[in-house]
């Protein structure tokens, strides 16, 4: 008779563990596809990084949440000057800002005239200085 009492208490604790299981299992897996659904919807407010005393420069709006800044034709804001290294800078949205970050340019990255050496974030209305060119940033709010 004891030998089926701990039988039965065996398979209870088994049951027991294989729904703590299942149900970590679960909520993991529910969690998971809500960052993901929330990450696929998340807006990015708009930036636009213009020279403000070239009148050659066209204003552009940027809708993507990564930004290469640089002299190669592949960059998406394409500064021909010859102190702006290849792969100059990059403007990354991530945790709901933008944030620039030098990549390892030549003659550095500037914000505000004060040299990064570490992403750091941007807010509208900072200038940006990649080599000798002076650069504006404007970020529009999310409505």
């Amino acid at each position: 008779m004891l030998a089926v009492l701990v039988f039965l208490l065996r398979i209870l604790i088994l049951i027991a563990l294989f729904s703590f299981v299942g149900w970590t299992v679960y909520t993991l897996w529910r969690d998971l596809k809500f960052q993901s659904q929330s990450l696929a919807t998340q807006k990015i407010p708009h930036i636009s990084v213009y020279q403000e005393n070239d009148p050659a420069s066209s204003k552009l709006i940027y809708t993507r949440p990564e930004l290469q800044i640089g002299r190669d034709p592949a960059c998406d804001i394409q500064v021909n000057d010859e102190t702006v290294s290849n792969h100059h800078a990059r403007l990354v949205y991530k945790n709901k800002q933008w944030w620039i970050e030098d990549l390892l340019s030549t003659n550095g990255t500037f914000l505000n005239d004060e040299r990064i050496e570490t992403p750091t974030i941007l807010i509208s209305g900072d200038e940006l200085r990649v080599g000798k060119v002076s650069l504006v940033v404007e970020i529009q709010p999310l409505s």
